[in-house]
């Protein structure tokens, strides 16, 4: 058979088994060879010169279609050099690379007969740009290679086999371009020729709207920036943008759009709020319902006013509801307590109405009155604990004086309680005080003010007093005298009571040179006691005047000498405290100053304290030349610019895979050195479970930062990749590798401060690595080690209590940090705390709220969490307890079948009983969405489950019928049946 007829034969075989197949893709296509069904006018070259055949076109007809396809095959000629050119195709702009797909069929060169044939099994596809179309002008010089196009599978003999390639053409930029394939000597048939490029199309997302993209970005960009815009009624603290990757998809958007203030997120619009609800501030939630006491307002409310006589004290929030003023205290009554002392007690019930208020408050108000004039008591009359500002209900009332009447008014006070003093209307409001008015009638004794010595002798002393009378004056007053000698020493103290008629006395038979204390009380008529005067000393004379003096010496002495040796003592205690202070260690020290961490064998300097920022990077960072670094492809967007994955080829090193962080051009001084302060700190630490640095590019225009490449990216989207696929010994292994990374940081009296499973990377052996130091601050050197921010973003999810309250790290907060991580890992990357607010997150928190076990989860794995969490920092377990802990359980694998009490309800966040506007699930596919599970809308549908009533008479079995295998998603479903269901049945039914 002849290689023309050869040629014929595959292509015959092709149309009989008709195998052409397109995947729709999101593609815009220039050029179809199949789907033209004419003649396609493409050039050959060269023409035929002697036996020498170049590429020729074969027509069949298929169903009524005409199919054209290129063949050749001089495997029997020598030096084959046979090219086969397109049509001009006429490039769309901003379409700078396109995809070439190609399907053909290579003939296995070892079935041919015959030594002398110089056969090859592969051709090569060039390209040439073009502003215009040259018609059959052709110079290979034109052309530039694109690839060698190498079969997966060869035909042979008794098997057709069709290979489909796809290659990539870029740096396009001019009008058109021309697509050639040669033929260097292979039987080959060239079945269909399709040139594409991909889109991202027009969406909303976030109540942004992006328009069509062209996918990709630019030269050896992975990405292009697509600027969005919000939709009506709706802003944005920065423009929104998205990025269009190469293959058609929308990711990371950036900037989101929320409603304004009286609208709220309807699918992808904003309405306006219904009547009777309202929206204070820029957010997408939806508006609330008017709070009690407002008016109901017309759409599009801000705020909800109040109604009439109710108001929202100076420091109530504006959305928050109005209140009324409180009614009058109940019961008032007074009590006499001390009716001779002039004291009684008031009390009252609080107010039968608050007004809805908790914040009631009492002021008490006293007028006397004599005849039928009132005055204010004013400071004659004390009132304990105040007359105003009061929240019990009782006040001590002293200082009265007898036959007077007094009126007692008690008023209940609350925030809103100004608004009537204002002139506010009264139609509906209550009164807020109670008044009582009561008398008292008593004789009170004078009262003693002063006493005074007249005369002594040896055994006598004469003593009056002064007395301030009280209004009437008693006709008669009595007074109690009482006496004894001032001597400590005695075990028997003996007193002298003399009632007397008079405000004077002489007292004899006293012992000579000895003092005396005297007190005297009024009595009255009845014989109460008045008030008091203060306790007086005096003393008799002695007989040897001389030896009064020399005993006065004597005891000066003695004064000064005690006061000496008090100095001495007290200097000595100082001494002791100070020594004992350098010793003595507490809780807080026992765990920062560990054996390993007083004599750590290096210390973490930090670069902010260099004068010179670079000069930290020249001591820590190796330089590379940018000539040794080559970028491949985009990989993410860093807080400074692009990360790259890349190759270092530099010498002395090992060619390998790196992560190449870059500066963002028109940057300034100041960020170009906090973009390196992150090598400078890297490059101190030197462990397998932290990432490597591998130099920096700084003595060039643009900056970059390299360390090794981790293939498998962060840690928590690793995991959400890999749901319930993961065995709980392997998960432990993760957790241990970042422990180990954490012990050596604590050592080197680091904190991370923003430790979380998306700043853990991970590499192919899932080795897991610390990273993501922008956040980090050194410990210093006082006892607490701890760093107090100056402010910023603090990620409330990770950090410890302590550490959002004072904002001071410490290794005790990368502690709880590292109890969160666990429970990411544990939970396969679920987000932590779920889709609580930051404010429902540390009130959660500080009520003693943690995390549940998530599923599956090892029990002693959750107890090693619970530590962490602990609210007293110096009970939580340190670094290397954890790393020693981890590596017990993973020697004693047994250690880890235990599993942990397990609440679906609690521990996976299900909203398992409706939908995001509060109402039951409208639709299965609206279900499996709220549970991130819509990958599966399709296979409920093909099953015919498309009522939320048959999804609930769902068993484990049948979820796996439809197509559901993956243990951790057979999970997420059961449990969110489960939890539709409401009921308190046991789990075994949908135990996996």
């Amino acid at each position: 058979m002849d290689s023309r007829g050869i040629k014929r034969l595959l292509f015959s075989y092709v149309l009989i088994n008709g195998i052409f197949i397109t995947l729709q893709t999101k593609e815009e296509v220039l050029l179809d060879m199949r789907a033209s069904g004419s003649e396609l006018g493409w050039l050959t070259w060269p023409y035929e010169q002697g036996s020498k055949q170049g590429w020729e076109v074969v027509q069949r007809s298929l169903n009524g279609s005409q199919l054209y396809t290129y063949t050749v095959c001089n495997v029997g000629e020598h030096e084959q050099d046979n090219w086969l050119r397109t049509t001009f195709i006429q490039r769309r702009p901003s379409a700078s690379r396109v995809f070439v797909e190609l399907q053909f069929i290579v003939r296995d060169c070892n079935s041919f007969d015959g030594s002398s044939l110089t056969c090859k099994e592969t051709f090569n596809l060039f390209s040439s740009e073009s502003d215009a179309d040259i018609g059959t002008s052709f110079r290979k010089g034109q052309f530039k290679k694109v690839a060698t196009i190498a079969p997966d599978e060869i035909t042979s003999r008794n098997e057709l086999r069709i290979n489909t390639e796809t290659r990539v053409v870029e740096s396009l930029s001019r009008k058109g371009f021309y697509l050639a394939f040669q033929d260097i000597g292979a039987c080959m048939a060239l079945l269909s020729v399709r040139v594409y490029y991909k889109t991202c199309p027009a969406t909303v997302k976030s109540l942004a709207a992006f328009p069509e993209t062209v996918a990709g970005g630019g030269v050896n960009q992975a990405l292009r920036e697509v600027a969005g815009a919000c939709a009506k009624n709706a802003v944005s603290e920065e423009s929104p943008r998205i990025y269009c990757t190469m293959d058609g998809e929308w990711v990371v958007p950036v900037g989101q759009c929320q409603c304004m203030p009286g609208y709220e997120a309807v699918n992808d619009t904003c309405r306006d709020c219904q009547p009777g609800f309202f929206k204070a501030f820029v957010s997408n939630d939806a508006c609330e319902l008017c709070p009690v006491n407002t008016k109901q307002l017309s759409s599009g409310a801000l705020l909800c006013l109040c109604a009439e006589d109710f108001y929202r004290a100076p420091d109530d929030p504006t959305t928050g509801p109005c209140s009324g003023l409180p009614s009058a205290p109940r019961e008032l009554v007074a009590t006499t307590t001390q009716l001779a002392a002039g004291k009684l007690q008031l009390s009252w019930s609080p107010p039968e109405d608050t007004g809805g208020r908790s914040d009631i408050s009492y002021s008490v108000e006293c007028r006397r009155c004599e005849g039928t004039a009132c005055q204010p008591c004013g400071e004659k009359v004390r009132l304990e604990p105040a007359s105003s500002g009061l929240m019990d209900t009782r006040v001590e009332v002293s200082e009265l004086e007898p036959h007077l009447n007094y009126t007692f008014t008690v008023e209940a006070h609350s925030g809103v309680s100004l608004f009537a003093s204002q002139g506010a209307p009264r139609s509906n409001r209550p009164p807020s005080t109670s008044t009582l008015t009561t008398a008292l009638h008593y004789t009170d004794p004078p009262k003693v003010t002063s006493m005074r010595l007249d005369e002594r002798s040896l055994t006598s002393l004469s003593l009056s007093w002064a007395v301030a009378p009280r209004r009437p004056m008693p006709q008669s007053t009595r007074y109690k005298l009482t006496y004894r000698k001032k001597d400590d020493n005695l075990d028997v103290t003996t007193y002298t009571v003399l009632i007397l008629e008079k405000s004077s006395v002489q007292i004899s038979d006293l012992s000579p040179g000895t003092a005396y204390l005297f007190r005297v009380q009024a009595l009255s008529p009845e014989g109460s006691p008045g008030g008091s005067s203060i306790e007086d000393e005096f003393e008799t004379l002695t007989e040897v005047p001389l030896s009064q003096s020399n005993t006065g010496v004597i005891f000066g002495a003695a004064v000064g000498g005690a006061a000496m040796l008090m100095i001495v003592v007290v200097v000595l205690l100082i001494r002791k405290r100070r020594r004992r202070s350098h010793t003595r260690q507490g809780p807080e020290d026992t765990y920062f100053s560990s054996s390993e961490q007083l004599k750590p064998l290096k210390t973490y300097v930090d670069p902010h304290t260099y004068e010179d920022p670079n000069m930290a990077i020249l001591k820590f960072a190796s330089e590379i030349h940018p000539s040794h670094v080559t970028k491949q492809k985009v990989i993410g967007a860093g807080e400074f610019g692009e990360v790259y994955r890349g190759i270092l080829k530099a010498p002395g090193r090992k060619e390998g895979a790196v992560a190449i962080k870059t500066l963002k051009p028109g940057y300034s001084e100041k960020q170009r050195q906090d973009f390196l302060s992150e090598a400078s700190i890297m490059g101190q630490f030197s462990h397998q479970n932290i990432i490597r640095l591998e130099g920096v590019v700084t003595k060039f225009k643009h900056a970059m930062i390299v360390t090794e490449y981790m293939e498998n990216g962060a840690l928590d989207k690793y995991l959400k990749d890999r749901d319930g696929e993961m065995p709980s010994f392997q998960l432990v292994g993760m957790m241990h590798g970042i422990a180990a990374g954490m012990k050596y940081l604590s050592d080197m009296s680091y904190v991370h401060r923003d430790l979380a499973a998306r700043n853990i990377l991970v590499n192919n052996n899932l080795e897991c690595k610390v990273s993501d130091f922008g956040l980090s601050r050194v410990l210093e050197d006082d006892p607490e080690g701890t760093y107090t921010t100056s402010g910023g973003k603090i990620p409330i999810r990770w950090t410890a209590p302590e550490a959002i309250a004072y904002r001071k790290f410490t290794s005790a907060s990368d502690v709880w940090s590292f109890g969160i991580v666990m429970w990411e890992v544990m939970a396969f990357g679920e987000r932590p705390y779920w889709d609580m607010s930051n404010c429902e997150v540390m009130k959660a928190i500080n009520e003693a709220f943690r995390l549940p076990a998530p599923m599956d989860c090892p029990s002693a794995v959750y107890q090693l969490m619970l530590q962490c969490w602990l609210q007293d920092r110096s009970k939580r377990p340190r670094f290397p307890d954890i790393v020693s802990l981890l590596d017990k359980l993973l020697r004693s694998p047994e250690s880890l079948k235990a599993i942990a009490d397990f609440d679906p309800r609690v521990s996976i966040r299900l909203p398992s009983t409706s939908g995001s506007d509060g109402s039951p699930f409208r639709s299965v596919s609206e279900w499996l969405e709220s549970i991130k599970m819509s990958q599966y809308s399709e296979n409920f549908t093909c099953a015919g489950v498309v009522t939320m009533d048959q999804v609930l008479q769902m068993k484990n079995v049948d979820i796996k019928n439809i197509g559901v295998r993956l243990p951790g998603h057979l999970k997420r479903i059961a449990y969110s049946i489960l939890g539709l269901k409401d009921q308190t049945s046991t789990l075994s039914v949908f135990a996996v």
